[in-house]
């Protein structure tokens, strides 16, 4: 089967209202949480500048760092004030920004004639449903709370929510985090009757778990006191004082949420809640610009509380209860299922069902995503190629030096200063929001100075100097698998590699014709892999040593940063395809229902049979590591780059 050489298609798109009506949502959501918990919605983790895109947490080690409160508000109101910015500045900067080429990704494997389609108009054209690791869908299709089997505790009432003021909060929580010196907190009982006094005392140990409860009489007036029970013992473990011994200690729900990604949602749960992000668990992270459908398990909290929060968040929604004793662990879901919808196509009923037919019986090569490499004039791979090298003083470089592209005033002012002066406190003057990387870098250069950028980047989150390397892993991946398949095609040859369970073994000439090339993997670059034995493998060992990289010797000094090698597949077939073409002449008008849709009984949106436009909505499941953009780029033939897509439709962006 022929390869087709990549080239760009023109995506022409509408003038459409939805990025009006999409702002105008997300200011009144930030609006209404700011009003409901007296600060901002949670921390923010949007991709900054110089830092990798969170897809990468799937491969990663569930490691998430407590939130710095002191920082994080100021932060997260400079972020949301600049946020969407100026289309035209957001156009200029992509201007500077990598397109697929520049990552390696050059081959189609189809032969059908590309065609034009807009890719996530709305947020909601974009769906995915997590599948686990048994092959059940996750939906969100129950709101109910799950009844415990020992009578004698209660879960708290509707009114445990509300009977605490703000600042009584406030002081428990203190309390309970022995923040201060005080051994206790006096809560004034101002209707003073047996039912009032019960609520207060169950509302302070369903919220604050460790702190006991008593009543005193003071100068006539009665007081419930509140005190730990056990000191720092009941902070060490405080669930424990409350919760039943026949529950499971995790309460695992399905979160539906909007136009968040996963870490951002779970630190807003975090924050209603007041406990640490690091008791929730996941099995993969979402994409932020879509509606996403999950998996989440926390440590003792009780179903009743998570669906209190149904009644104080916009774009999330949690149902499906249930208590279990075990958490939920990163990777350990079967992949994810999507329904896509791509408006304004231009292809005809031929070229979407050829298209659509070489998707489900061939599959796309399974490219590492944009969102892998950063979108910046700095690629997040030549920050990983420096670490891998040892050269500390590049990664301090590319980390801070200028960059061309327009960016937030704050980091350009920051990167000038720093190239004019080498002075991380005076940089960081420069830099409001201290938690992006740059921030995060120059407080470690403050800590440990300018001779220590080890221990200085160091201060970053594990996860996110992870991600740095395994981008230059894709990296070299992606351009490896564009050599094999232009070398040899679409069919298995001596000297593949095939996995014979976990093991990767060389397909020898006289077992050739026993496999397909839907069999055939190829290494991530690290150590104990091995490479194919043939030209692809010879070609791996150029490419490192052009980067003065060492293909046998992947192990660092340090051990973090020590590349352990993996095996992916070469050809993705997606599992459970269907498509669909329909008519519509509204873009804000959606064209399925969703999971909360069908929850609420809205009914399907009725759709006119010959629309001025046409859409053609896909479904298909991925498993875990594939990028869904992938899938989509080889039914348009397009390029998938925000540089590449912004440079087309500067009409819609203004």
């Amino acid at each position: 089967m022929e390869t087709v050489e990549m080239n760009s298609v023109s995506l022409k798109r509408p003038h459409s209202e939805d990025d009006v009506t999409n702002a105008d949502e997300i200011k009144r959501q930030k609006i209404s949480e700011k009003s409901e918990t007296g600060n901002d919605s949670g921390q923010s983790v949007e991709t900054v500048t110089g830092q990798p895109d969170k897809s990468l947490l799937e491969d990663t080690k569930n490691e998430i760092i407590p939130n710095e409160e002191s920082e994080e508000q100021e932060d997260e109101e400079l972020e949301d004030s600049d946020e969407d910015g100026d289309p035209e500045s957001f156009a200029d900067m992509m201007k500077h920004g990598l397109t697929e080429s520049d990552v390696g990704i050059t081959k189609f494997v189809s032969s059908h004639k590309g065609f034009s389609g807009i890719l996530k108009e709305r947020y909601s054209d974009f769906v995915v449903h997590e599948i686990g690791k048994d092959g059940r869908v996750s939906h969100l299709d129950d709101f109910s709370v799950p009844v415990d089997d020992e009578v004698n505790f209660e879960d708290p009432s509707e009114e445990t929510f509300t009977v605490l003021s703000d600042e009584d909060k406030q002081r428990l929580e203190e309390l309970q985090l022995l923040k201060n010196k005080e051994t206790s907190v006096a809560i004034e009982v101002i209707e003073d009757t047996k039912e009032k006094r019960t609520v207060i005392h169950q509302a302070v140990k369903s919220l604050f778990p460790g702190l006991e409860t008593k009543t005193e009489d003071r100068d006539g007036k009665k007081y419930i006191i509140a005190y730990h029970a056990a000191g720092k013992k009941a902070l060490a473990n405080p669930r424990k004082h409350s919760w039943p011994k026949s529950r499971g200690s995790y309460c695992h729900f399905v979160l539906y949420k909007e136009n968040k990604d996963t870490m951002d949602a779970i630190n807003v749960l975090s924050k209603f809640l007041r406990v640490k992000p690091n008791i929730f668990s996941y099995m993969g992270t979402k994409d932020k610009r879509a509606i996403t459908v999950q998996e989440i398990a926390v440590l003792r909290i009780t179903a009743q509380r998570l669906a209190h929060l149904n009644k104080c968040l916009m774009n999330f929604k949690l149902g499906n209860f249930s208590y279990k004793n075990h958490p939920l662990k990163l990777g350990e879901l079967q992949g994810n299922h999507f329904t896509v919808v791509l408006r304004n196509i231009t292809g005809t009923d031929d070229q979407i069902e050829q298209a659509m037919h070489s998707l489900r019986e061939i599959g796309f090569i399974n490219y590492y995503g944009m969102q892998r490499f950063g979108t910046t004039a700095v690629p997040t791979y030549q920050i990983g190629r420096a670490i891998l090298q040892n050269n500390w003083n590049e990664v301090m470089d590319l980390i801070l030096k200028p960059r061309p592209g327009a960016e937030k005033g704050y980091l350009v002012k920051c990167r000038e200063e720093w190239a004019k002066t080498k002075d991380p406190a005076a940089a960081l003057k420069k830099l409001p929001v201290k938690r992006c990387v740059e921030g995060q870098l120059l407080r470690g250069l403050l800590k440990y100075g300018m001779k220590n950028i080890i221990s200085a980047f160091g201060i970053i989150p594990r996860n996110n100097r992870l991600m740095y390397i395994h981008s230059y892993q894709s990296y070299v991946w992606n351009n490896m698998v564009s050599k094999r398949i232009e070398e040899y095609g679409l069919r298995a040859v001596p000297g593949d590699l095939t996995l014979k369970g976990a093991t990767a073994v060389h397909i020898e000439e006289e077992d050739v014709d026993n496999y397909t090339i839907h069999d055939v993997v190829m290494p991530l670059p690290g150590f104990d892999v091995i490479y194919p034995k043939h030209k692809i493998g010879e070609a791996y060992k150029e490419m490192l040593v052009a980067d003065n990289l060492d293909i046998n010797n992947m192990r660092h000094k340090i051990r973090d940063y020590s590349l352990s090698g993996a095996y992916r597949k070469i050809i993705i077939r997606p599992q459970n395809v269907n498509w669909e073409v329909v008519a519509y002449d509204d873009p804000r008008i959606p064209l399925f229902t969703t999971d909360l849709d069908k929850l609420e009984g809205k009914p399907l949106p009725v759709l006119p049979t010959d629309g001025k436009f046409r859409a053609l909505k896909m479904e298909f499941s991925l498993p875990p590591s594939t990028y869904a953009t992938m899938a989509i780029r080889e039914v348009l033939k397009m390029d998938t780059s925000i540089k590449n897509q912004t440079q087309l439709n500067t009409t819609w962006l203004r």
